[in-house]
Order: C-alpha cells, then sequence, then structure tokens
C-alpha cells in the first residue's frame, strides 16, 4: 500500500542521487535552486505520515548498526516482534505491506536501494527483492528525530567550563601554529616533527569548534526554555521562585563567564584570522594537490593521476569526495569570529545573549509585579474572561455547573457573587439570581485599576527638607575634607596616612583615570571640577609599583605612576578657609578640652 504524499519515484523524473542521499541535480559547480532544499525536505516526510509509527520502526532499525544493509524478509522479522509488543499497528509485519513501506521510504529519499538478494535460479531472481541502505542524511534526520523524543523539557544546563576550554584552546592553536611554521622553515615540512606538529593542529582545531558548538547549542537550548516559560501566567509560586533563582543566580553567571573570557578569545581570534590562510593551508583545505607535495598520503586517497584528493569548499546539494570536519573552512572561522565579534549591522552573539538576559530580567520583573499585586481583572486576560462570558450565559444550569468547576476550580457555580454582610446565604438560590458587585468603569472598560480624578497634592515637610540640607551639608565638607587632605599629601603619597574619606576620594579619581584609558601603555587623567584636584596616571617601562599610605593599608598600583596636582581652585579655596579655620580654632580647643566628640572624628 503507497502513501498518497508521494507515489512517483524521484528516480524516475531523473533526479539523481550520490552516496548519502545528496542530490547532484545543479552539478558541482551548478547554481544551486530550490529544488535541491525540497528533495532534502522530503526527508522528513515519514514523520507525518498515518503510518509513521512503523516508518520509525523501520528507520530505527536501519540506523542501530553501522553499515546497515537489509531486505525486505529481514526488516519484517523485526516488525513482528514490535507488532507483538504493540509498538506499531496490526498487520504492519506482513511481508507485503513491509515491501510498500521500503519502497515508500525509497521514494521520499532515506533509503538507498542496492543490490538484488541472491537467487539460485532465474525463478527466484525474479520472485527476490532489493536490499536497502540507509542514506546520509536520513541518518542524520533519525538521530535528531531520536534526540528530540528523548530531550527533557526543563532547561539544559549550559557547561560553563567550556568557555576557558575554549580561551585556552586559541592559545594552544596560536602557538602550534607558530612552531609548525618554524619548523617547516627550518627542516621542511616532511620532517617528523612538522608532521606530529600538523597532526597536534588539527586535534586542536577539531576539539576547539566541538567545544564551541556544544557551548552555543546549549546556550541556544537554555534560552530558548527561558522564552517558552518567560511570558507565562499560570506560574505557580514555587515556579516563579524557582524561576527567579535560575534567572538571577544562573543566567547573571553565564552572562559574566562569557563577557570575562570574550575579551581574550577576541585577542586570539584576531591574531588567528591574520594568519587564517596558512593555518587552513596547513590543514588541508585547497585544490588538488600533487602527490609529491604529500607523499605520506595513502594510495586509496589519489586519483589516476597520482593527485591527492583534498575536498574543497562545499556547498548544500553538491556531490563531494567527503564533508571536512569544523574548523577546515574560511566559513567555519567567520561563523566563530562572528560569535564573539560584531560587525556593522549584525551584532555579535556576545551582544545578544547580553540583550537576552536584560530582556528575561525585565519579564520576570512584570511576572512579580502582575502575581504580587492587587486590584481586579488583569488587562492581559480580558478577552478570555469576555469569552468565557459568553460561554455562561449560552449555557444551560447543568453545563454552567461543570463551566465553573473547570474554568475556576471551585467545583461550584453557585453564590458566585459575595452576599452582604446582613443577609444570610440562600443554597436554593443560584448564581444568576444573586446580587450584583458593581465594577468601576475604569475596570470594565479598559481593565485599568488605578483610581480615576486629580491626584492628592505633596504635603510639606519641613522637618525633613532640614534635615536632608544638613546631611547634605555635612557630605559637602567631608568631601572638602578629603580633597585638602589628599592635596597636602600629593607630594608624598607612600608616606601618607589618608583617612577613610581621602582614600575613597582618591580610588573615586583613580577609576575615572583608568576609565580614561584606552590601552595600559596609555596615559590617563580625572579631576574634580569643583576643587580642581586632578589625578596623573603614567605608564611605568620598568614595571614597579606606586604606593599609597593610608589608613587602611597601603596600596600598591604596579606598572603606573600616581601624581596628584592640585588646581588654581582648590588654592583659592583654601586661602578663603584659612581665617575662618582660624576663627573656628579656640571653639574645637574647647570642644576637645570639655571631652565633647568631635563631628569629623567619625570620619
Amino acid at each position: 500500500m503507497l502513501n498518497d504524499a508521494d507515489e512517483t519515484p524521484h528516480l524516475a523524473r531523473g533526479e539523481g542521487t550520490a552516496a548519502g542521499g545528496e542530490t547532484a541535480a545543479g552539478g558541482a559547480d551548478g547554481p544551486r535552486d530550490g529544488s535541491g532544499d525540497l528533495h532534502r525536505l522530503r526527508l522528513y516526510s515519514y514523520l507525518t505520515a498515518p503510518e509513521r509509527q512503523t516508518y520509525l520502526a523501520i528507520m530505527r532499525l536501519f540506523t542501530s548498526t553501522l553499515l546497515a544493509d537489509l531486505g525486505a524478509g529481514e526488516v519484517a522479522a523485526a516488525l513482528a516482534a514490535a507488532e507483538r509488543r504493540g509498538e506499531i499497528d496490526e498487520g504492519e509485519s506482513r511481508l507485503e505491506t513491509v515491501v510498500d513501506r521500503l519502497e515508500q521510504l525509497a521514494r521520499w529519499g532515506n533509503l538507498v536501494p542496492g543490490r538484488r538478494e541472491p537467487a539460485a535460479s532465474i525463478a527466484e531472481f525474479t520472485r527476490s527483492r532489493v536490499r536497502y541502505q540507509v542514506a546520509k542524511l536520513a541518518m542524520r534526520v533519525q538521530r535528531d528525530v531520536d534526540g528530540v523524543l528523548t530531550v527533557a523539557d526543563g532547561a539544559r544546563e549550559v557547561s560553563r567550563e567550556l568557555l576557558p576550554a575554549i580561551e585556552q584552546g586559541l592559545a594552544d592553536i596560536q602557538r602550534t601554529l607558530g612552531e609548525l611554521l618554524a619548523a617547516e622553515h627550518g627542516r621542511g615540512p616532511e620532517a617528523t616533527s612538522a608532521r606530529t606538529l600538523r597532526e597536534q593542529l588539527a586535534q586542536q582545531v577539531t576539539t576547539l569548534f566541538l567545544q564551541h558548538d556544544e557551548f552555543a547549542a546549549a546556550v541556544r537550548d537554555f534560552y530558548a526554555y527561558l522564552g517558552s516559560v518567560i511570558a507565562r501566567y499560570d506560574l505557580a509560586p514555587a515556579e516563579m521562585s524557582g524561576f527567579k533563582h535560575m534567572l538571577l543566580e544562573y543566567v547573571e553567571l553565564i552572562a559574566k563567564d562569557v563577557l570575562r573570557h570574550s575579551e581574550p578569545i577576541v585577542e586570539r581570534l584576531g591574531a588567528l584570522n591574520r594568519q587564517r590562510s596558512q593555518l587552513l593551508s596547513l590543514l588541508g583545505t585547497g585544490e588538488l594537490r600533487t602527490r609529491g607535495a604529500d607523499t605520506a598520503a595513502p594510495a586509496s586517497a589519489t586519483d589516476s593521476s597520482g593527485n591527492v584528493l583534498v575536498p574543497r569548499e562545499t556547498r548544500s546539494g553538491q556531490t563531494e569526495l567527503m564533508e571536512r570536519s569544523p574548523g577546515r573552512r574560511a566559513a567555519d572561522w567567520d561563523g566563530l569570529t562572528g560569535w564573539f565579534i560584531g560587525r556593522p549591522g549584525r551584532p555579535s552573539e556576545v551582544d545578544g545573549l547580553r540583550d537576552a538576559t536584560s530582556r528575561a530580567i525585565t519579564a520576570l520583573l512584570g511576572n512579580v509585579k502582575r502575581v504580587t499585586g492587587v486590584g481586579g481583572v488583569d488587562p492581559g486576560r480580558r478577552r478570555d474572561l469576555l469569552t468565557l462570558a459568553g460561554w455562561f450565559d449560552a449555557a444551560t444550569p447543568e453545563t454552567a455547573h461543570d463551566l465553573f468547576a473547570a474554568a475556576f476550580g471551585l467545583f461550584s457555580a453557585r453564590h458566585l457573587a459575595l452576599a452582604n454582610e446582613d443577609d444570610t446565604p440562600d443554597p436554593g438560590r443560584t448564581w444568576p439570581e444573586g446580587g450584583q458587585v458593581e465594577v468601576e468603569v475604569n475596570v470594565r472598560t479598559r481593565g485599568e485599576r488605578a483610581p480615576a480624578g486629580q491626584l492628592p497634592r505633596l504635603s510639606d515637610d519641613p522637618l525633613g527638607r532640614a534635615e536632608l540640607l544638613e546631611e547634605e551639608d555635612r557630605r559637602k565638607r567631608r568631601r572638602d575634607a578629603a580633597v585638602r587632605e589628599l592635596a597636602a599629601a600629593s607630594s608624598d603619597l607612600a608616606g601618607a596616612r589618608l583617612s577613610g574619606d581621602a582614600l575613597e576620594m582618591f580610588c573615586e579619581l583613580l577609576t575615572l583615570a583608568g576609565a580614561s584609558r584606552d590601552v595600559p601603555s596609555e596615559p590617563g587623567s580625572a579631576g574634580d571640577p569643583i576643587t580642581g584636584l586632578t589625578l596623573l596616571l603614567e605608564p611605568r617601562p620598568d614595571g614597579g609599583a606606586a604606593r599609597i599610605g593610608s589608613a587602611l593599608g597601603t596600596l600598591e598600583l604596579h606598572g603606573v605612576d600616581v601624581r596628584l596636582r592640585v588646581g588654581e581652585a582648590l588654592e583659592v579655596h583654601e586661602a578663603v578657609d584659612e581665617p575662618q579655620a582660624a576663627a573656628d580654632a579656640p571653639e574645637a580647643n574647647a570642644v576637645r578640652d570639655a571631652g565633647l566628640p568631635d563631628e569629623g572624628a567619625r570620619w
């Protein structure tokens, strides 16, 4: 029995197939059109056919072993056991039915017909049947299908240890490439050391791309799961708590790891991209090479002219010698570079990861606000509730009870409205006959729970305002004292004993000065615009360290020299403050003589 999805074999239409089920309709160098994509998409046809259970059992039988070569009788015997277990429908293991299923899979391109079964006579040959092998792309399709059917529904764990492994792998490739180029230049490409380094380079490249593919796939799966649950309205409190923990801790760790390791990875990728042509040449990418260029190539890897068969970069739909390992094409390195380094108009995956994390946390806060908020109907559920109200309006009394129990889980449709305090419940009165609850117009029409009308004016608080002004004045005095202390210690920072406020001011200027530099070899500066105090950072080629003494310990800054420069505004400010300080000196002495705590002693 043939399936109606496709009754005409593709071989009858002249569509040749290569080993592995790949079509060569366009030729090796011909233009690619939509026919190749359509042919590959037909490999998924058996998953939606009515007899998909039988097709799945047949494809699992072919993909369970390597180089499977099965005939209809062997497939029927295996399906008979599956039929007894109830995995396929009854009658699907009959030989005639199995032959139809195998022929249909061959039409779709999942199976490749091969030799006929051996026969001892002409009569047996006419009754013999074709044996089948699984196509390469069909093997991948079935492998992906089994993976989808067995994967868990929850979030996929992202292996954070792969990022430092990728960074180390790039460093190893860069080091091995330099050693290999030096060995070939000194001893020649056929030397034993060069051959060993070439194999080591190939291993490192393959490992690097496998690690990155695993990490990128895990990140995509994890954020796909986040996207599927991020806007759910039916999250229970326990689910919301777990989701919040996963976002605020696990996602943040992933984002921080990616950002921390991205910078060294970008630097090493930039260095390797400048040597990409040499790297790909050493890995064997290119056109045919003469046999003399590679005497280590086996005879089976050469053609009739003695040339070494080296696969070229392929496109979908072409028939080539073999599929290249990852990292042997320029497109592979472009994809790896694009994951970490963005281009104009095409941001990198690292930027996309940062944006996705921000959107996920924003959506979580919105869900928390919705769950913990009080009020009436949620605006996003207005259409659903109107549909439910229409069902109630058209339902019979018996159906209304079942509908209410299914919608609200209270298992009763009586007394929907709240009774007044002075009324006693009447069990004999149904909910349509009960009293009605008045709903405000803005809630009923627009779903807005905010009260309407003019907002009340904010009351004046003179005591609170005076307290804030006093606190701000104290903060300014402490900052001025810290600036004057730094100015006094500018000539000898190593021997100074900076207070906590002065050290905090110094660290603030140090952070701004460091941020003003693009690379560590450049000088930087940052200043206070009010007082004119400026901190200067200058690189030290000798690698020494600058020391800043404080009451909390000694701060050491390696590779830079730190200087403080006093501006004109600070000098004028100190000259104006000296008479005031002299006038306040008797009062301060009186406070110390009396044993009272000084205001500035706390700082």
